[in-house]
């Protein structure tokens, strides 16, 4: 069905011309392009009526318009040409104006977002119920290790930082039960298996994705604080297994010497937090050979004396070579 005509004013909204040159008393109606094609409530005074024994649309206030098979409606177009198009009304086996036919919603409007998972809070609740500590409202190391296990990890598998990361965890070896109930939620999980399953799509996404890895990379020197002390820089064991952990799945070439060279360097008691951040510059800008670093930027005093040391080292190789030849 087109339009309903029953949305149309006699005077104000339409001019209707009636021709009786034939038995079908075709009835043209001009419509106004203005008026809605739709609006069956707001003309009452047109009510249409069925008549059972016709097999037409008849009209309380037009007795001209009875027997009326077909009428053409006249509009413009937004290119300004003129439209005509016909519209066929009810045979008499129809028994209700088509504006109350009108299909349904489907089902695919209606259900939209459907396939969004429904995380429920209450399972939440009793899984952290089921890990955290019985003495405090809080997952600590135990608890955080029997997860480590149903999640089949080990504790210092590279996954289990990230779930920390999606848990913002404010350090290690302990998740609050705000920490855990807002990160789950934001997963969109409420299990162990939709943990896996979330753990395994980070992982892989942080490969492809710089930025989220940076953001992992800054939340780790926060991680590794102990905020209960407030500690401010970063012990230099505990930021050699960290490096070595987020760097897990694309360490950079010039990782093993630096770390080397921290576990070598005994009196660097602890890493500040400008020279974690900078660390993963230092690391693209030098590459795989640090002839391309330059002293005379702003880095670290710390990232000087390893240049120092590593070009030291390896102008001390060269001289043995020279010796070993030249023998």
């Amino acid at each position: 069905m087109g339009h309903c005509l029953s949305c149309f004013k006699n005077q104000a909204n339409a001019d209707v011309s009636t021709s009786q040159r034939n038995k079908d008393e075709m009835t043209e109606i001009v419509i106004s392009p203005q008026v809605p094609a739709v609006m069956v409530s707001d003309y009452p005074q047109e009510e249409p009526l069925l008549h059972n024994n016709e097999n037409s649309i008849l009209y309380r206030n037009n007795t001209n318009l009875q027997n009326a098979n077909t009428v053409t409606s006249i509009g413009e177009s937004c290119t300004g040409e003129v439209q005509t198009q016909k519209i066929q009304y009810c045979s008499d086996k129809c028994q209700k104006p088509f504006y109350q036919k009108l299909p349904s919603i489907p089902l695919t409007m209606s259900s939209l977002g459907a396939s969004e998972p429904r995380i429920s809070e209450s399972k939440i609740n009793q899984l952290f119920d089921h890990y955290k500590d019985s003495l405090e409202d809080a997952i600590l190391a135990e608890g955080i290790e029997n997860l480590c296990n149903d999640l089949q990890l080990n504790p210092d598998d590279f996954k289990v930082l990230v779930l920390a990361w999606k848990l913002n965890a404010s350090q290690m070896c302990r998740f609050t039960k705000a920490e855990f109930i807002q990160g789950l939620k934001n997963m969109k999980t409420d299990s162990v298996k939709g943990i896996q399953l979330k753990l395994n799509e980070i992982t892989s996404e942080l490969k492809r994705d710089s930025e989220s890895f940076k953001d992992l990379y800054r939340f780790t020197f926060k991680f590794g604080l102990d905020v209960s002390t407030g500690q401010r820089i970063l012990p230099t064991d505990i930021a050699v297994l960290l490096w070595r952990l987020v760097f897990t799945n694309n360490e950079p070439p010039v990782l093993d010497k630096w770390l080397g060279y921290l576990e070598k360097n005994t009196h660097i008691r602890g890493i500040p937090k400008d020279t974690w951040y900078m660390f993963l510059n230092f690391c693209e800008f030098v590459g795989e050979d640090l002839s391309t670093y330059d002293d005379t930027e702003a880095w670290p005093s710390l990232f000087d004396d390893f240049v120092e040391y590593e070009n030291d080292q390896m102008n001390q190789n060269i001289t043995k070579n020279d010796i070993k030849i030249q023998d």
